[in-house]
């Protein structure tokens, strides 16, 4: 297994990595719409903290050496489940080659109360 690190995402907020290489798969930890460069929250609304989220995403990806496009399997979380259509709008923007599986739930609460997390399973081989 290989750990995936950039500060291009941010950093780890617990005794885990933001990512895992085992064998073809890159294993990204869930996303929140932390800003990297300042450690802010993305403003408030659903489509900035979705944006945000999947662009910290899109980071781990690149450290991992593969795009939205190797995305096997994709797992978000909701503060609010009103929040589906719009957050759908924004992910729908990250996913224009292949639509992954997706499991999208709502919860409880999310680290630091935001709207939105995701993470993401994609397949590095051929």
């Amino acid at each position: 297994m290989k750990v995936i690190s950039t500060q291009k995402a941010p950093a780890a907020i617990g005794p885990y990595s933001q990512g895992i290489v085992a064998g073809d798969f890159f294993f990204a930890s869930g996303q929140i719409p932390i800003i990297p460069e300042t450690g802010e929250l993305a403003e408030a609304t659903i489509a900035a903290q979705a944006r945000q989220a999947l662009e910290n995403v899109g980071k781990l990806l690149e450290a991992a050496g593969a795009d939205f496009g190797k995305v096997v399997k994709t797992s978000c979380f909701l503060a609010d489940m009103n929040d589906f259509a719009a957050f759908n709008e924004v992910y729908a923007e990250y996913f224009t080659e292949n639509k992954p599986a997706r499991s999208c739930v709502a919860v409880k609460t999310l680290p630091k109360n935001v709207l939105c997390e995701v993470e993401v399973i994609a397949y590095l081989g051929d």
